[in-house]
């Protein structure tokens, strides 16, 4: 749809009028699909770090407190995932409450994740039942091939009956899909209370509530001293999608300037450098303070999420181009895959007695387990994520564009406003 022309201003930002709101575009911010990918690969780094250490001791030493951290990507794809949702949902359910409306998100957020998710569930179970007749060393999961697992993670709600996420899923990484599909199924709820708060707040005080709810997990590792706490996922799954939602809906209250949208631009690339830096300058605090004191840089992912949503410039401009766009659209399928083939890996160095030692040879092993990673996510996106969304949307909107992955908006207002839905 057209986007309505910005007067000039000399401000940074302006407030919407209520017409303007009225017709804020849908659409994809392409700078936050390629965060995505930034995101998922931090996960897969930190999975694939004790290879990194064999391959390439000093530059697993170098890129430690970064590597270390990875687990944090999860915590971005929280927020992201309740601000995008948010974006493209906000005017169609966040008025009145609406079953068929909220049935209809359900199933095509099902239809977004769950073919990957059940194809990856059944590889790695298939991986698990290949160790226990082949070779000599069965994973040490075989004792979770059961029936009511099986039952759980058919369900996305294996996560929900345990306080830690380790041993949950039979593909690791599916834990945090678990934690999603609980977000999923309170956003009807949330939205209506979202839609309410926004109509009667300014942007800047939705978007100081969006930074308290980001805040609360980090206030537990604080308090703590450490990120893995007993029932630790579900304040990180519920604040920080909150947080997304609350800071989608003060974007669309904006109105940016160009110089506004500069100043975003600019501040994404500190908030990203300073993410970086921070991860080395809290790599020096004892771990007798704090354990995980990598997470504290979570507070800058929600302004990271505005600013790139919002921003033009060196750091959103290339998250935008065509090859990073493409990537954050495979990501979901590389952060479903990459561990099994990690796994697979391990699996085969024990079985034939494979030790990588600093070479050229451990560093192309490396290298090429994770380019694997990554053409197997392909294959899952153009084989079997993409056709099977397609199948299971036009279930229920029939030769309609999806809800949750709409067509590009043009350039202007927001940059490139809306956000993909995943």
């Amino acid at each position: 749809m057209p986007v309505p022309s910005v007067p000039p201003s000399t401000g940074i930002i302006d407030a919407a009028s209520p017409d303007e709101k009225s017709r804020v575009p849908t659409g994809e911010i392409r700078a936050l699909s390629g965060l995505r990918i930034v995101a998922a690969v931090w996960v897969v780094l930190f999975h694939f770090r004790p290879l990194l250490a064999q391959a390439s001791p000093p530059c697993s030493d170098t890129l430690a407190p970064v590597l270390d951290a990875g687990a944090q990507g999860v915590d971005l794809f929280f927020i992201l995932s309740g601000f995008v949702l948010t974006w493209n949902y906000l005017d169609r359910m966040g008025e009145s409450w609406s079953t068929r409306s909220t049935l209809q998100f359900l199933w095509l957020r099902l239809a977004r994740v769950w073919p990957v998710y059940l194809v990856t569930m059944h590889l790695a179970a298939a991986w698990i039942l290949f160790t226990l007749y082949v070779g000599d060393w069965p994973s040490p999961d075989v004792d979770q091939l059961t029936a009511i697992s099986w039952l759980r993670q058919f369900l996305l709600v294996q996560l929900w009956f345990q306080p830690f996420f380790d041993r949950s899923s039979w593909d690791g990484p599916a834990w945090s899909i678990s934690a999603e599909w609980l977000a999923y199924l309170l956003f009807g709820a949330l939205v209506l209370v979202v839609f309410r708060i926004a109509s009667a707040t300014r942007a800047r005080g939705l978007l100081l509530l969006a930074l308290v709810a980001a805040l609360v997990p980090t206030l537990f590792l604080l308090a703590s001293g450490v990120f893995y706490t007993p029932w630790s996922w579900l304040p990180r799954i519920v604040m920080q999608f909150i947080a997304g939602a609350l800071a989608c809906a003060a974007v669309r209250r904006l109105r940016i300037t160009d110089r506004g949208r500069q100043a975003a631009g600019v501040g994404a690339l500190l908030l990203g450098v300073g993410i970086v830096g921070g991860l080395y300058l809290l790599d020096n605090i004892p771990k007798t303070t704090i354990y995980d004191a990598g997470g504290l840089v979570d507070v800058l992912f929600l302004p990271l999420v505005v600013t790139l949503a919002i921003g033009v410039g060196t750091l959103p401009a290339l998250l935008s181009t065509r090859v990073m766009v493409y990537l954050g659209h495979i990501s979901f399928s590389l952060y479903m895959i990459h561990e099994i083939v990690h796994t697979a890996w391990n699996w085969t160095a024990l079985q034939f007695g494979i030790t990588l030692e600093p070479s050229w040879t451990a560093k192309l092993t490396l290298v090429g387990l994770i380019l694997l990673a990554g053409a197997l996510a392909a294959v899952l996106y153009h084989f079997v994520e993409e056709p099977a969304r397609h199948w299971m949307r036009r279930m229920v909107r029939p030769n309609r564009p999806p809800a949750d992955r709409p067509e590009s908006a043009p350039q202007g207002h927001l940059q490139s406003v809306a956000a993909r839905a995943g």
